[in-house]
């Protein structure tokens, strides 16, 4: 397993990282105990030694699970991390009640890592800043509760220079793939908190394994004719530990299988490792995804808000995805399911304010009109 100093910390962290979301589950929906227990240690026993868990993953069933799994002296192996919900502050007292809770739940003192869950412009302003976030955060480091503070981030760009400047963070939590150098944070971002010393998480390098499920047969023959032969998922995982910025990559793996796997590919990977070649070989994959999108949606929010409720670049976002990845029954699902019918497309009235605000020159009306019909049948 390599490893690599985190940040300006003196910590050193393994490149991946145990992400505790995607447990296996019973036929009742539950974690199931001996499957993921195994998984975690078997992580652990292999070089993996940090794990990252979260107040609501698994409906809340992950951190009093890794509390478990982390019994028997695999507490003093890892480096434990998990995440304050910053939706659910609305008032001071709940930033202290959730930490204490979340100490109880997995059975520790201390909390090596803690982040500021999913911070967005509105839990930023109304939750967060609102309730005083830093005393809090000043008050749980002098108290010895977490050792590092950091945040893991869903916005804008702006929004995420702004919260690295505001506080002095160790980390920061972030997407990336070689898909999305300009989505959220991007490489613009993290360049930016790693210029200022932050200690750099990836989440989602494999867009939430749909770089990893089935591959469109075109970008397979990329792939399958490289002369270096490595899984989609190697490939994905390579270009970003490729990066030296990057300490750490986050895996919410599944199977057993899913951990031997990724502990071998982070057996051998290095930053800067990948050829001229390879690197080039990757960005023709990027083209060849990107060739499927529907319109050039950036997801920049300059659409924002509608008078009517619709997230346009929510519809826009899932229906490029499922043209992309060319699995529209996953992403139609996905939709219908994280989507609240008033916000989805189909609200659209063709008021016309949105179009003027978008930098891309979208018809967004007409483009609003045709996820209706793909994913709604409307």
């Amino acid at each position: 397993m390599q490893k690599r100093k985190f940040g300006n910390t003196k910590e050193i962290v393994s490149i991946l990282g145990f992400g505790a979301m995607r447990f296996p589950l019973t036929e009742e929906g539950s974690i199931h105990e001996e499957k993921s227990l195994e998984m975690v240690r078997y992580a652990i026993d292999h070089g993996v030694n940090y794990v990252d868990t979260a107040w609501p993953y698994h409906n809340g069933e992950s951190e009093p699970f890794i509390g478990r799994a982390l019994g028997e002296g695999y507490r003093e192996k890892v480096y434990l991390a998990t995440k304050l919900p910053s939706w659910a502050i609305h008032q001071p007292e709940d930033f202290d009640d959730f930490l204490d809770r979340q100490l109880e739940r997995l059975k520790t003192d201390v909390i090596d890592f803690y982040l500021v869950h999913a911070i967005n412009q509105k839990t930023w302003t109304n939750n967060l800043l609102k309730n005083d976030l830093f005393s809090f955060l000043d008050r749980a480091l002098a108290a010895g509760k977490v050792r590092y503070v950091g945040f893991s981030f869903h916005d804008q760009l702006a929004l995420f220079k702004e919260i690295v400047d505001a506080y002095p963070w160790t980390f920061t939590q972030i997407q990336f793939n070689f898909l999305d150098h300009e989505y959220q944070a991007g490489l613009e971002g993290l360049r930016y908190a790693r210029n200022k010393g932050l200690g750099i998480i990836v989440m989602e390098p494999l867009r939430g394994g749909a770089l990893a499920g089935d591959i469109p047969k075109d970008v397979a023959g990329l792939w399958e004719s490289a002369p270096v032969k490595r899984s989609p998922v190697e490939w994905a995982l390579k270009y970003v530990w490729n990066y030296p910025e990057v300490d750490l990559i986050l895996s919410g793996m599944s199977t057993l299988e899913q951990v031997k796997e990724n502990i071998r590919y982070a057996a051998r990977a290095l930053p800067g490792d990948l050829t001229a070649e390879e690197t080039g070989r990757i960005y023709q994959v990027k083209d060849r995804y990107l060739s499927r999108l529907v319109n050039s949606c950036t997801t920049c929010g300059y659409c924002m808000p509608c008078p009517y409720g619709v997230d346009i670049p929510g519809a826009f976002k899932a229906f490029n995805d499922a043209h992309l990845f060319e699995q529209p029954d996953l992403f139609r699902e996905k939709y219908l399911r994280e989507t609240r019918s008033e916000n989805r497309a189909s609200s659209c009235v063709a008021c016309g304010a949105c179009e003027p605000r978008c930098p891309q020159g979208i018809a967004i009306i007409a483009d609003l009109k045709r996820v209706a019909e793909g994913f709604e049948g409307r």
